[in-house]
């Protein structure tokens, strides 16, 4: 089991913030794996930075639970997800591993190609959060 932790992003129409690694064809939520005694938000926090050169809007984020799905990029795995609604802070500017962004419509995600956990979990709480609230 791969232990990561996730922002969910969205901006002021409720679409939401997706990555794709260098590499790679699938998109997926911003985030990462903890370091040895990080709290998940510290992780989150530094991850953002890391791969997006962006911060986390000072109590922007709010847990959503914890989710597990097949990994994307690595058969046979599965990873299990604390996701956060968050909002960003500076512009987003794609470093490290991180080779594209878009920002998605959960309701008509397209043919993009998608991670089963953004697929399948991050969307549809996506589409809670855009009936229930305005985005963070």
């Amino acid at each position: 089991m791969i232990e990561i932790v996730t922002a969910l992003v969205r901006d002021r129409r409720g679409h939401v913030l997706l990555v794709r690694k260098r590499g790679t064809d699938i998109f997926m939520q911003p985030g990462g794996k903890r370091e040895p005694g990080e709290s998940n938000l510290d992780s989150l926090a530094r991850e953002l930075s890391e791969e997006l050169g962006c911060g986390l809007v000072p109590g922007s984020t709010r847990e959503l639970g914890i989710f597990e799905a097949p990994a994307a990029n690595e058969p046979g795995q599965r990873v299990r997800a604390a996701i956060y609604a968050a909002s960003l802070e500076g512009a987003i500017v794609c470093k490290a591993e991180i080779e594209d962004h878009i920002w998605i419509d959960p309701r008509e995600p397209g043919d993009t190609p998608l991670a089963p956990l953004t697929r399948d979990t991050v969307l549809l709480l996506a589409l809670s959060l855009n009936e229930s609230a305005q985005p963070l």
